[in-house]
């Protein structure tokens, strides 16, 4: 059976891509992830990328990699992706009917469609792997083995149902879902699937915030010689790519140290932070109802967030005061023409007899004009949105607001990071994902007035360890209520 080592450096196979200087360290690697002996120089490379200081005596069964931008961990995924399914022999395990499969999972449909480019390339410009594909489409590539390699995107539900060889996790790091960061549900549900084959487990990406699984691994394997199952390696773009030229590292130095520290030196950021705690969201968050009814006597008040179209949505929060802080009645949220968007909302404020919304400064005048049509007088928030967030946070913390059970708001509120900056921190949402109905419910909540006080004493027939103001409209709308 021709090994990783061969595989990557025989002229009939991928010895044209793969057998270069510049894919030195890359073969050192992924010689020690396959067991195989090292030699003298590989041995180095292997100890500098781990941070171990023993030779390794076997295979591992996971390999988590931080490797910097450029640094071709693509290039790498589709190869171990097509030597994974190629080069091995799974049948004496599959029961009849069954396939092996070698999944890659990527952060999006544009990364997974970059992998799938890279894997169809490796396999049909060689004659022998050209002859092995039955059928082939934009997804999958299935071979004369009873073994498929599949391209997906990350959720954890792509993932379940499967018999999986080999399941290669791409840019990991960046698996965020609106906000949320779904590795570990998506990792929990690899695990299970690997077990019948006694599948391996590659996870590569550059590396962001200190959080996540690609972190927790790496704290917890990194330079441990006694981990004989996992390994882990973290390595700069020049090590793993060396023909990136200099200058677009030192360029970016310049710009933005930071971000270029984690983008080509492969090194976690330090200056990102989750914002909200979990547990204050999950406390804060009524169970039900999605929407309270507008009730006779209250006032309302409303925040929105306009777009202009494309990804984002042009989002609007509802909520009114009681005495122990702001209670979210609604939130939502359109894509599509802002004009139609304003059109939808309007009815919706009069329902609740709102004839002025507060929105973003960043907007321009298009959405007063635009609310300005149909009687609804706009006007522009005090705070930017850093600010909102932090009156929201004092506000959650303190038990003084409650929020509606919308996934895609908890969602986009549990993604909020705090970034250090030189004048003042900033918070905002990561990288691809979105926050504006988190931004809605921040804006809605200060224009309600709620402020950080005392903890409210808890009642005697609320839950044990409830917090936030108690809304009665759950019962008037027909729901069980609970008092947070």
């Amino acid at each position: 059976m021709i090994d990783i080592r061969q595989a990557m450096t025989d002229p009939a196979l991928f010895g044209p891509v793969f057998g270069g200087e510049s894919f030195s360290a890359w073969r050192a690697l992924l010689a020690a992830f396959d067991g195989l002996e090292l030699d003298a120089t590989e041995l180095d490379t292997f100890k500098a990328l781990t941070g171990r200081t023993e030779t390794p005596q076997g295979a591992f069964l996971e390999l988590w990699l931080a490797i910097g931008r450029r640094g071709g961990k693509s290039h790498a995924a589709a190869f171990l992706a097509v030597y994974l399914a190629a080069f091995q022999d799974y049948r004496a395990k599959l029961a009849p009917g069954e396939v092996a499969t070698v999944m890659v999972i990527a952060a999006d449909r544009k990364q997974a469609r970059a992998v799938m480019r890279y894997t169809s390339g490796l396999v049909n410009e060689n004659p022998m792997l050209r002859r092995m594909v039955e059928r082939e489409n934009s997804e999958q590539i299935e071979l004369n083995n009873r073994c498929v390699i599949e391209i997906t995107t990350a959720s954890h539900r792509s993932v379940r149902g499967y018999t999986l060889a080999a399941c290669i996790c791409d840019e990991i790091a960046f698996w965020h879902i609106e906000g949320s960061s779904p590795d570990r549900e998506i990792i929990a549900a690899i695990r299970p699937a690997l077990a019948t084959l006694g599948g391996r487990l590659i996870a590569l990406s550059s590396p962001y915030a200190k959080r996540g699984v690609l972190w927790d691994t790496f704290k917890r394997a990194y330079g441990d010689d006694s981990e004989s199952r996992v390994l882990v390696a973290q390595a700069p773009s020049r090590t793993m790519n060396p023909l990136l030229p200099r200058r677009v590292v030192d360029d970016a130095m310049k710009d933005d140290s930071a971000r270029a520290c984690a983008e080509y030196l492969a090194m976690f950021r330090s200056d990102i932070a989750s914002f909200v705690d979990p547990q204050v969201i999950e406390a804060a968050t009524r169970p039900k109802p999605l929407e309270l009814p507008a009730q006779i006597g209250t006032r309302y008040v409303a925040f929105v967030d306009p777009s202009g179209g494309g990804r984002d949505e042009f989002s609007m929060a509802i909520a009114h005061a009681e005495k122990d802080g702001a209670v979210i009645d609604l939130v939502t949220g359109r894509r599509g023409s802002p004009a139609e968007t304003v059109a939808e909302f309007v009815p919706i404020l009069k329902r609740y007899n709102i004839t002025r919304v507060t929105g973003d400064k960043y907007a321009g005048r298009w959405p007063r004009d635009e609310f300005a049509k149909h009687g609804i007088q706009y006007q522009v928030a005090e705070l930017d949105r850093s600010g909102l967030y932090i009156e929201l946070l004092a506000a959650m913390n303190s038990g003084r607001v409650e929020i509606p059970p919308c996934q895609t708001t908890l969602r986009q509120l549990a993604g909020l990071e705090r970034r250090t900056g030189r004048a003042k921190d900033i918070i905002d949402h990561p990288p691809g994902s979105h926050d504006d109905r988190a931004n809605a419910i921040a804006g809605v909540t200060v224009l309600t007035g709620a402020k950080v006080a005392q903890p409210r004493v808890r009642s005697l027939d609320s839950p044990v360890g409830s917090r936030g103001p108690r809304s009665d409209h759950w019962r008037e709308a027909g729901e069980w209520a609970v008092s947070f």
